[in-house]
């Protein structure tokens, strides 16, 4: 059946012409410079860490020119866990372990940010001069060189400073990472089939009135776009009810419901575009001196003005940068029921910010465009709303999932989230990087709470990776580990002593495999026959000492 439809190549309107020296050229002469950014990991940052991440962020962006574009960008991926089953070295409760969790589902997240220098009418244009709409796309040449040098300059300064932090890192990403080799896909190939397989298989757009889909997957839209939209008022951080209790608060970010709290394939989208602020400020004064002269014909002007008024005042008393900033978030899926039940999701989740949820369907092709790595440039000015640096940075995600320790020692523990295995090094690394002094461990919890379960866990684990390992065993609790470990060294190792009637512990003292006694072992059978002769009470003289000694000796 033939399609009907307006059909064109991505090449035709594909608005990147080129990376060069690492950055991404727009047709439109747009420069973007792409980072891999590294957040801390999920329920681990206090309050006051939420607090240092959003400052850091304020002074990286405060370094940047007039009609830049911050974009950052969070994947959330739904990703199975692979177990290592073709592992033959794997002990029998090891190969278990891998059985269990393979396959196991668990939303993998992958972070990167976009600054784009752009000019002052790419930034004010609006949808229906997106490059989506354009027949045919010119290169542009870049004319100020100056202004490029001053940007990249600003873009190494903003690199620096985040990460002198030490919660945040940024990588910038290789030409390789963005455009892929024959190999491997690059991140452009990924967004353009919404995967993160590093071998995805091409896929047909359809950028539709009422529908957008990528391949089989339709997308669904929701946007912050509008100061009616916001919460009344917004934090860094805001208090996890499930892990807090009445005398401790588990904290997250203030974006954290439309993170990997979302437990759905999408896409977070923060964008904040730093403009001449002065000029901004001067506009508002004029829209605020017309709205007083028209407040006598409308109550709705006098409330407008008052606003502008409002925000003039905070921007001049408080020195604060007025910009424009914009958040939405893109899920998709390929069932229809699920994609109604996304759709409900990603609501509520906007609604635990105390957003009110706006389904875009207008715009969704003009923004799922405008979100390609490097093409900023190309957002639709009439969807992004007027706020300052610091209550825009609260809608930034500050954390991810749990990383594999870089330690090759190490135990296997579960995500709070998900319950997928991750390695964790709780003994080395630590004490590398200074966090702990010594590898003593305490481990607290009423009865039935996995005490014995997990210490069994770490023993067998460390036992696996070469450890020495002895336990005194006041219940039996790990004697079933240890029966395992006898039979499968034959007796060499799993050896476990305990107490019975009919065969109490004993040993034989003056007993060595080589008929051989050095000063260590001769000093302890010295030592053990003074502690059987006399008492704790009794007093040793220096006489019967030395007769002992020279007994044992001959």
């Amino acid at each position: 059946m033939r399609n009907k439809s307006k059909i064109t190549t991505l090449e035709s309107k594909f608005p990147l012409l080129s990376v060069e020296q690492g950055c991404m050229v727009s047709k439109d002469a747009d420069i973007t410079v792409a980072f891999r950014v590294e957040l801390p990991e999920l329920f681990t940052v206090t309050s006051a860490e939420y607090e240092a991440m959003h400052s850091a962020w304020h002074k990286a962006i405060k370094v940047l020119p007039n009609y830049s574009i911050v974009h950052k960008q969070d994947w959330f991926i739904k990703e199975d866990y692979q177990g290592k089953l073709s592992d033959g070295g794997l002990s029998f409760l090891a190969r278990s372990s891998e059985r269990h969790f393979n396959e196991r589902p668990y939303l993998h997240h992958s972070v990167y940010l976009f600054l784009t220098k752009t000019n002052k009418q790419r930034m004010a244009q609006q949808s229906n001069f997106s490059s989506l709409c354009r027949g045919h796309l010119l290169p542009k040449e870049i004319t100020n060189k100056e202004e490029v040098m001053k940007f990249m300059e600003a873009v190494d300064q903003f690199e620096r400073i985040i990460n002198d932090t030490e919660l945040l890192r940024i990588v910038r990403m290789t030409e390789e990472e963005l455009v892929g080799t024959k190999e491997k896909g690059g991140l452009l190939d990924r967004y353009f089939s919404l995967s993160e397989e590093r071998h995805a298989s091409l896929e047909d757009i359809r950028l539709g009135a009422d529908l957008v889909r990528v391949g089989d997957n339709m997308l669904c839209l929701h946007t912050l776009s509008d100061t009616d939209d916001l919460p009344t008022t917004v934090s860094t951080d805001s208090r996890y009810e499930r892990l807090s209790t009445d005398r401790s608060d588990c904290r997250l970010s203030f974006a954290s419901p439309v993170g990997l709290m979302l437990p759905c394939n999408h896409i977070y989208n923060q964008y904040l575009f730093i403009e001449d602020s002065d000029a901004n400020l001067e506009r508002f004064e004029k829209q605020a001196r017309n709205m007083h002269s028209l407040a006598r014909y409308s109550r709705s002007n006098q409330i407008n003005e008052e606003w502008i008024q409002e925000y003039l005042n905070i921007a001049h008393s408080q020195g604060l940068t007025s910009i424009r900033a914009h958040f939405n978030v893109l899920a998709w899926s390929s069932d229809k029921e699920e994609l109604r039940q996304i759709k409900n999701d990603v609501g509520s989740a906007l609604a635990l910010m105390e957003c009110h949820p706006r389904h875009n369907t207008i715009d969704a092709a003009t923004l799922y465009w405008a979100g390609i790595p490097g093409n900023a440039a190309d957002f639709p000015a009439e969807e992004s709303f007027y706020t300052f640096i610091e209550p825009a940075l609260c809608f930034f995600t500050a954390e991810t999932n749990y990383k594999d320790s870089l330690s090759p020692f190490g135990i296997k523990m579960a995500d709070r989230l998900s319950g997928k295995p991750v390695h964790l090094d709780i003994s080395d690394l630590p004490m590398k990087k200074g966090v702990i002094t010594n590898r003593n461990k305490f481990i607290l919890g009423p009865s039935g709470s996995g005490k014995s379960f997990f210490t069994n866990h770490m023993v067998r684990q460390y036992y696996e990776q070469g450890a020495h390992v002895l336990l005194v065993d006041t219940g039996n609790s790990y004697q079933g580990l240890c029966e395992l470990i006898h039979r499968k060294t034959k007796g060499e190792d799993g050896v476990y002593f305990t107490y019975t009637n009919e065969s109490p512990i004993s040993f034989n003292p003056f007993y060595t495999d080589d008929y051989f006694f050095d000063v260590e072992k001769r000093e302890s059978i010295c030592t053990l026959l003074l502690t059987l002769w006399k008492s704790a009470d009794e007093h040793i003289t220096k006489t019967e000492a030395g007769e002992l000694g020279s007994a044992v000796n001959s």
